[in-house]
């Protein structure tokens, strides 16, 4: 059975579901940085998913990121997947752009994490709406 690894709920805010992954916000308003977790039990490598899954989690990503791209205006999609910290296999999908904050490091620990407010929220939300297509479910 699929539970999100408890650090990921902590950080993150559940957005909604892909046909594999649950789509997640991580909790830092610097940057539009996502998370997509396929909701496969004991899963903490990309080699781990039979070969569908691993189809459908590029599928996933890709379109994502592509999607992120064009509405956010990003200069740089920054993709990985590393699991150091956290074991669950998670593919973080991160809006990069020259004026952000930790430009051109990584996101990692660079600059302290915002909180988003309730109407930030609500726009990146509907936004999402309107950028995605039917495979994507909102929570």
């Amino acid at each position: 059975m699929f539970v999100l690894d408890s650090r990921l709920q902590q950080d993150s805010l559940v957005l909604g579901d892909f046909p594999l992954c649950r789509l997640l916000l991580s909790k830092d308003a610097n940057y539009p940085w996502f998370i997509l977790v396929p909701r496969r039990a004991d899963i903490s490598e990309l080699f781990q998913l039979d070969a569908a899954d691993q189809q459908q989690l590029w599928q996933e990503t890709t379109y994502l990121a592509q999607a992120l791209q064009q509405s956010f205006a990003a200069d740089k999609m920054n993709v990985a997947t590393l699991g150091n910290v956290v074991s669950q296999l998670h593919m973080h999908v991160i809006v990069r752009r020259r004026d952000d904050a930790a430009w051109p490091a990584p996101v990692w620990g660079k600059v302290a994490a915002v909180e988003y407010g309730e109407a930030q929220l609500a726009e990146l939300r509907q936004r999402l709406r309107e950028t995605l297509n039917d495979d994507y479910k909102e929570a």
